[in-house]
């Protein structure tokens, strides 16, 4: 972690931008519409999937526990969230792979 970060505020933005509990992601992570977003690596599995089931991790994990490298994704999570969210398209995004993919990230916009 940088030296002039706050892993309590790094924890805090984490979840208030991860909106979904980690059986609502697991959930989702199932999905067809999960799994139909995102670029994929040479894996098969988006960049987003794959943070989700960190991001379920992450969830499980006591705050006491976490590692620099959980709060790198956690800070990782928080700005795709910001700049993804900027994006959003006009009209209904109910069913719409803006949403998908911000799913993918632990944050349904339906529900801000």
């Amino acid at each position: 972690m940088a030296a002039n970060e706050d892993p309590a505020q790094v924890h805090d933005d984490f979840r208030s931008v991860v909106n979904m509990t980690p059986k609502q992601l697991e959930g989702w992570l199932d999905t067809e519409q999960s799994q139909s977003v995102g670029d994929t690596g040479g894996d098969g599995e988006s960049t987003g999937h794959r943070s989700g089931r960190r991001i379920v991790e992450l969830l499980h994990t006591k705050k006491g526990d976490l590692t620099d490298d959980d709060y790198a994704h956690m800070r990782k999570v928080v700005g795709y969230v910001h700049r993804h969210a900027a994006q959003r398209p006009d009209g209904d995004v109910t069913e719409t792979k803006w949403r998908y993919s911000l799913m993918n990230w632990g944050h349904d916009p339906l529900e801000d």
